[in-house]
């Protein structure tokens, strides 16, 4: 099977602990090269994933022949440079969330992308989950009936940690919302084939010190009327966390309970009403026999690398473009003005 030849960009954190393994069970897939920020960090990373080649700046990987795409997941502050760098390389690009520190940076790389002939897709790898997948399928065969109401949350504990990037607005972005809750907007949509066309928001620092938030709440109005909110956290503890993803339709509900995260599995619980009928004016609990969907579980990093490798390799169309990140930043953008200014932002 012809593979397609990759580029690590940042081969520490998410991508050493997730990514790379992933990559490596991907069979149209091969990794060539990884950077790191100093070449002992670099060799490490080679040496423990047996790749050939390792590089301490983008540039020199970048100017490698063997490569044909780059997996970025340096700080947000990095990405805008790094992505126009490898599209002015030639070479495609999967990016970690957010695209850029900006929206507006963010349209500006996607053109410049499109200008070099180059695609650039997004992790949003959560999209590959299994029952995300078929809370996806449900929906679209109408099985909830109109969605109405989604909930999601999704949290970690992370405390201080002095000069951490992900706690800083300058070389972050945004706090515990730009970086869990991106993924649970990115669902909303995704999952039921709409977009947000309202927002409104809380963003607050409740238990630690740092500048970013350690708590949102979000609300959103979606294109299809639904009412949605999304709650993401850095100052719960991992031990007391439920990550959850929730539709309710007019005839039924998805509630999934731990299908979210960076491990494919969790459990969901699917009732599919069918005819509703009238008004029940004695209101009582009915306990009501859930509907058991049946996945096939998986790595959702192998499944993006594989589906990413797959459009490069025979000019398939992505699965997670890259404009569709902007556009959830731009949602995420909107809801920090939401906070700050007290009133409803339209999209």
């Amino acid at each position: 099977m012809k593979k397609l030849r990759w580029g690590v960009i940042g081969a520490g954190g998410i991508a050493d602990r997730r990514t790379i393994p992933g990559m490596m069970l991907a069979e149209n897939a091969e990794l060539v090269a990884v950077m790191e920020i100093n070449m002992e960090l670099a060799e490490k990373c080679r040496a423990k994933w047996g790749c050939p080649k390792a590089y301490d700046n983008e540039a020199d990987l970048l100017a490698d022949p063997d490569i044909d795409a780059v997996y970025i997941a340096t700080p947000v502050v990095l990405h805008a440079k790094q992505a126009m760098a490898a599209a002015d390389a030639g070479k495609h690009i999967l990016i970690e969330k957010p695209l850029a520190m900006t929206s507006e940076e963010g349209e500006k790389v996607l053109e410049y992308c499109r200008s070099k002939g180059v695609k650039i897709a997004a992790g949003l790898m959560m999209r590959f989950g299994a029952y995300v997948q078929a809370m996806k399928s449900a929906i679209a065969d109408g099985r909830i009936g109109n969605p109405v109401s989604a909930y999601s949350q999704f949290t970690c504990w992370y405390p201080d940690m002095p000069g951490n990037w992900r706690q800083s607005k300058k070389n972050g972005g945004g706090g515990a919302m730009m970086d869990m809750g991106v993924h649970c907007i990115d669902l909303m949509q995704y999952v039921m084939g709409t977009k947000v066309k309202e927002v409104a928001a809380f963003q607050d620092t409740l238990t630690f010190h740092y500048e970013v938030e350690d708590s949102s709440m979000v609300m959103l109005r979606m294109e299809n009327g639904a009412q949605c909110v999304v709650q993401s956290n850095f100052n719960i503890p991992d031990d007391a966390a439920k990550w959850r993803l929730e539709f309710f339709g007019d005839h039924g509900r998805l509630c999934g309970d731990t299908v979210i995260g960076q491990v494919d599995g969790g459990n969901l619980d699917a009732l599919f009403c069918g005819d509703v009928g009238g008004y029940d004016a004695q209101q009582d609990v009915k306990t009501s026999k859930s509907e058991q969907i049946e996945v096939e579980f998986g790595n959702m990093y192998t499944r993006e690398i594989e589906s990413f490798s797959d459009s490069i390799l025979n000019n398939k169309p992505l699965e997670v473009p890259a404009e569709e990140a902007v556009y959830v930043q731009k949602v995420m953008e909107a809801a920090y003005r939401s906070n700050d200014t007290k009133k409803f932002i339209q999209l």
